[in-house]
């Protein structure tokens, strides 16, 4: 079941009274309900629930913006935050890193002085993807043991595949699989409801192995129509990667499917390397021995990047869509995407981008030389009959 989720609703708060005047008036003329004051307890008041979007002015007497996110923070609210100020460029991009760490929304920053078209420009695009519908299962319930148990005997897990696609020329280079729970009664369930279950029942390895299994008995079947097999990218949890059988039952599914080694790429979350570093190792360096290539995922998210970089083997780095989201928009998102593109070339890596949404980052990944990019601007992750009615759909577009 599928509801509309309520938009136009935006709580502002500046202590210059002629800004929030202004603001209210474009706003409202837009079609927004909007709500305006200069005080922190009016302010925290009339935040509720189905507040879309909160303007907030950083620099303000009394409790100022900072403090406010903090609280926001500690309430948990899900409002998209619009910050305003007239701090420099880069104290907003701090501002806006304090407010992901405690978990906010940031969606966008006007710069003091702001004219009529930013505003308006801004407000008309964070206010897009609200009217998408939102689907109510995306909450689920915590899944029980024994019904994760018995999904795993089941084997209830199903894939969907999201192209990687090279932005030179266009053409598909390969396909991350990524898990979803095919349950009876719930529908699909995403992987955030239940990897990290897995993981807690230590149930991840059996998980892994289904999920591998299907990968490569079903890669096969997408092509590009130039008779080269395509790259095959499956996430393993640190967790399996302790197992020092892990290469061998790997290869020997490989075999079983008739898929090369070199077109397996194993995926692996950056910020998760650095436990029992001695069987990680093991592990990768006989991976890479067998020709099996390594992802470094979620690459800008960790701590220990050029650590990770020093130790781990990689053939490829996946720079995290947190970094390309704002990429046209924020400068330091820009800088830390092209050195990072820089930093894997002159290591001899491939460079992929995740997240891309529009064309805009596209062009912006192409002038920085990122090789591939994948994101919703192709397509969602899609099972495999509607992942073939795409790439047919897509391959005759660039054949055009």
């Amino acid at each position: 079941m599928e509801t509309m989720k309520p938009i136009h609703r935006i709580l502002v708060i500046d202590d210059e009274g002629d800004v929030g005047d202004f603001v209210c008036a474009a706003a409202q003329g837009m079609g927004f309900d909007c709500t305006v004051t200069a005080d922190a307890a009016t302010f925290l008041a009339a935040l509720t629930p189905d507040t879309t979007f909160i303007l907030l002015d950083l620099i303000m007497p009394g409790l100022d913006g900072i403090e406010l996110l903090r609280l926001l923070g500690q309430q948990k609210c899900a409002a998209g935050i619009i910050l305003m100020s007239g701090v420099g460029k880069r104290v907003l991009e701090t501002a806006s890193q304090l407010a992901q760490v405690l978990g906010l929304s940031i969606v966008g920053h006007l710069q003091k002085p702001f004219r009529l078209f930013e505003l308006e420009a801004l407000l008309a695009k964070v206010a897009e993807p609200a009217v998408l519908p939102v689907v109510q299962a995306s909450a689920q319930p915590t899944t029980p043991n024994k019904e994760l148990r018995h999904a795993i005997d089941r084997n209830e897990f199903v894939l969907h595949y999201q192209p990687q696609i090279d932005i030179e020329t266009g053409r598909m280079v390969g396909v991350e699989a990524l898990a979803r729970w095919q349950h009876p009664d719930r529908g699909l369930v995403l992987p955030l409801n239940f990897i990290g279950r897995a993981e807690e029942l230590g149930l991840i390895d059996e998980l892994g192995w289904l999920v591998m299994e299907r990968g490569m008995s079903e890669v096969g079947q997408f092509t590009n129509g130039d008779g080269k097999c395509l790259m095959l990218s499956l996430n393993a949890s640190v967790h399996s990667l302790h197992d020092l059988k892990f290469p061998d039952i790997l290869l020997s599914i490989a075999e079983r499917h008739c898929v090369p080694p070199g077109n397996i790429t194993i995926e692996i979350t950056e910020s998760g390397l650095i436990k029992e570093l001695s069987r990680t190792l093991d592990i990768l360096t006989r991976l890479r021995m067998k020709q099996v290539k390594l992802s470094i995922d979620d690459f800008g998210t960790g701590y220990a990047m050029m650590q990770q970089l020093q130790n781990i083997p990689a053939t490829e780095l996946k720079i995290d869509r947190s970094l390309v989201q704002d990429l046209q928009g924020n400068g330091r998102d820009r800088i830390m995407v092209q050195k990072t593109i820089e930093m894997g070339h002159e290591l001899g890596m491939r460079v992929i981008a995740e997240g891309v949404e529009t064309e805009e980052q596209l062009d912006i990944l192409r002038s920085k030389g990122c090789d591939c990019a994948q994101g919703y601007f192709f397509t969602p992750p899609l099972p495999p009959v509607q992942f073939l009615s795409w790439l047919h759909s897509y391959r005759a577009q660039l054949v055009h």
